[in-house]
């Protein structure tokens, strides 16, 4: 049974946005204990918060209404989406970061996420592909919730998404670096596109684009997580968004049937 206790935060707003909540957001607390993390996000003078805290033991904090704007994604983008805040469910994972000691996330904690993700699918319609971490949205300024974070298994039940059985490395996917110019790199940018992040196709691996690979590689090849596209990491990528791709064209079939 999913514990829930109101710690209610005074940081939020109206979320004066047409379309519905479809994004869900995690993000760690980065915080050395558990109790400054609530304390922080509280904190009018702050001006952050979320709308969930969970807690290494299981518990789960609600500080802000669904049904509010919390606090919590700052400058940011996902799928042509800017005000993330308006748009998206924001979840803290209580764990010290890499600031403070970055640590594996315990299974009461994950099981306490499964449950409380699937409390908030009753009430929200959210796709396999809005279920992102706070540096899949802000590459350039995040890391959270980190290369320890078990995604796939939250693709497993239902949260998001991960490669399968049927993805094999391209022996003809190039290995692309920082500061190369070439066709292949526009190619992994607009892939990078597809899939969600704010990148343009310019065919120059800038510093957006390195960020972008290692946000990635955080969230769906965290053995290696360096910006720099390797075989695999290039063939990972334009394999996830021909799944993106697929999906999406399914769900804008279905809507106009």
């Amino acid at each position: 049974m999913m514990r829930i206790v109101d710690r209610p935060s005074p940081n939020f707003d109206e979320r004066n946005c047409r379309r519905p909540v479809d994004m869900v957001v995690l993000h760690y607390t980065g915080m050395p204990t558990a109790a400054a993390a609530l304390e922080r996000l509280c904190d009018p003078v702050t001006k952050v918060s979320a709308h969930y805290v969970i807690d290494e033991d299981g518990t789960v904090y609600r500080l802000v209404d669904e049904n509010k704007r919390a606090w919590h994604a700052g400058v940011s983008y996902w799928r042509g989406i800017r005000d993330v805040n308006a748009r998206s469910i924001g979840i803290e994972l209580v764990n010290p970061g890499h600031e403070f000691g970055y640590r594996e996330f315990p299974t009461v904690q994950i099981d306490a996420l499964l449950a409380l993700l699937g409390d908030i699918a009753t009430r929200h319609q959210i796709m396999p592909g809005a279920y992102v971490g706070h540096s899949d949205i802000a590459p350039q300024r995040k890391e959270d919730p980190g290369e320890l974070f078990p995604w796939h298994r939250l693709a497993a039940a239902g949260f998001g998404r991960w490669w399968g059985q049927d993805f094999k490395v391209s022996p003809h996917a190039p290995a692309l670096t920082p500061g190369e110019k070439s066709g292949a790199v526009l190619e992994l940018q607009l892939a990078l596109d597809r899939i969600g992040y704010a990148i343009e196709g310019s065919g120059i691996y800038d510093p957006l684009t390195e960020a972008a690979v290692r946000a990635f590689q955080r969230h769906w090849r965290p053995a290696q997580v360096d910006g720099v596209s390797d075989g695999e990491t290039t063939s990972l990528i334009h394999h996830m968004a021909g799944q993106m791709q697929v999906r999406r064209a399914a769900v804008e079939r279905n809507a106009s049937a």
